[in-house]
């Protein structure tokens, strides 16, 4: 079972992921894109990575934006090292 991050290790992560926020327990970030087309591909390679990790992130659209809540189910919801990890990924993608 995943253990949830301790407070110094989450600020640190934190801090190496631009834009992110902690709330409600969930690494949070909002993507802004050109049009409803270029939102859904990104989510579309995401859904991917996710299955990859076996980590599946709440995503939420209207439009061009795509709103991500990162927290790990059988850590009681709270955010672990695998939520970090997939948001580097999600930057990655999003960089590219």
């Amino acid at each position: 079972m995943a253990q949830p991050l301790e407070k110094e290790v989450l600020d640190e992560a934190l801090s190496a992921l631009e834009g992110w926020t902690v709330e409600d327990d969930k690494l949070k970030k909002e993507f802004k894109f050109e049009n409803f087309k270029e939102a859904m591909a990104f989510m579309v390679r995401l859904s991917y990575e996710a299955e990859k990790q076996v980590h599946h992130p709440e995503l939420f659209n209207v439009y061009n934006t795509v709103q991500i809540g990162l927290a790990t189910h059988d850590a009681g919801d709270k955010i672990t090292e695998k939520d970090v990890q997939l948001a580097k990924t999600i930057e990655s993608l999003y960089n590219k």
